[in-house]
């Protein structure tokens, strides 16, 4: 049985544990939101948003990915990436070419503004990343990214 304290308060009860604003889940989504709300505002400046960020960070990882790739890799369905795709589009982040194999696929280029963005994002977020983890020693970080990927392997 998972036993949580909370401050000064009194031990909880077995079923308590599941209940907000104790339960793991209440606070990994709190810590969740309180994440994506300050990396949003260190993205705001540039006009992007999170969900801009995780395409970046695939298509920096392996650019020219066909779209359906993409969206299996974010896990995410057509209409919403298509949307995200256009506003980068727009941007002059990216560019959409057809497979010159395959028409029917089309896959996704960094411009070298998208590029560009290699070069100053990821520091901002590591610099986040770096302030959420102060006090938690890298042992630590390591066990709490194996024991979160344990929880979403279990629920998927």
């Amino acid at each position: 049985m998972l036993s949580i304290s909370s401050g000064n308060h009194r031990p909880l009860a077995a079923w308590e544990e599941v209940l907000a604003p104790q339960n793991l889940g209440y606070r990994i989504k709190l810590f969740s939101q309180l994440l994506s709300r300050t990396f949003h505002e260190r993205l705001e400046p540039f006009g992007l948003t999170s969900f801009h960020w995780v395409v970046l960070c695939c298509l920096w990882q392996e650019d020219g990915l066909a779209t359906s790739t993409l969206g299996e890799r974010l896990q995410q369905v057509g209409g919403t990436l298509t949307g995200v795709i256009d506003r980068m589009e727009e941007r002059g982040l990216v560019r959409r070419e057809r497979d010159p194999h395959d028409r029917r696929i089309c896959r996704i280029w960094l411009t070298e503004a998208g590029k560009a963005l290699e070069q100053v994002l990821p520091p901002i977020a590591r610099e986040i990343f770096q302030q959420a983890m102060t006090g938690i020693s890298l042992a630590e970080q390591e066990r709490l990214s194996q024991l979160i990927d344990r929880l979403i392997a279990n629920l998927s």
